[in-house]
């Protein structure tokens, strides 16, 4: 049994390992199992949101929003290790979005909608040879109408 700097260094080792690997279990609700967020529109006609990026999760996971009217969305971390991102490709809607955000980090993103329909957004990130978070369940939904 190892002993005093050893057990230590052991026991770091192993917290680390879980704190990486066991989050992966985690399988987020599927989009459309909660109900969609309406986006609301602002005074100053900007429609904002904030989406929670979690364990392999956007919280919420489907938003609906207004064509042709500016988004902002506050896209806001709240792993401790994990880095994630937010990507919506989409470019012939006016949706080209491609956004890191690290662990405990905060960003803001800014788009304007072009053409009504349903577009997904997701993370791409993956570490070694586990599947990528999108894979784990790391999707979501944007509305346009």
């Amino acid at each position: 049994m190892p002993k005093g700097p050893a057990l230590r260094g052991a026991i770091l080792i192993a917290c680390v390992a879980a704190a990486i690997v066991l989050p992966s279990y985690a399988r987020t609700q599927p989009p459309g199992s909660q109900p969609p967020f309406s986006v609301p529109l602002d005074p100053d006609g900007v429609q904002r949101a904030t989406i929670i990026l979690d364990s392999y999760s956007y919280d919420p996971p489907h938003l609906i929003v207004q064509a042709g009217k500016p988004v902002e969305l506050v896209l806001r971390s709240v792993t401790t290790l994990t880095p994630h991102n937010f990507i919506l490709k989409e470019p012939q809607a006016g949706l080209v979005v491609e956004a890191d955000v690290g662990a405990g980090k905060t960003m803001t993103v800014r788009f304007t909608p072009t053409e009504p329909g349903v577009y997904p957004f997701y993370c791409d990130k993956k570490l070694l040879f586990f599947p990528s978070h999108r894979a784990k369940g790391m999707e979501g939904l944007l509305e346009v109408r």
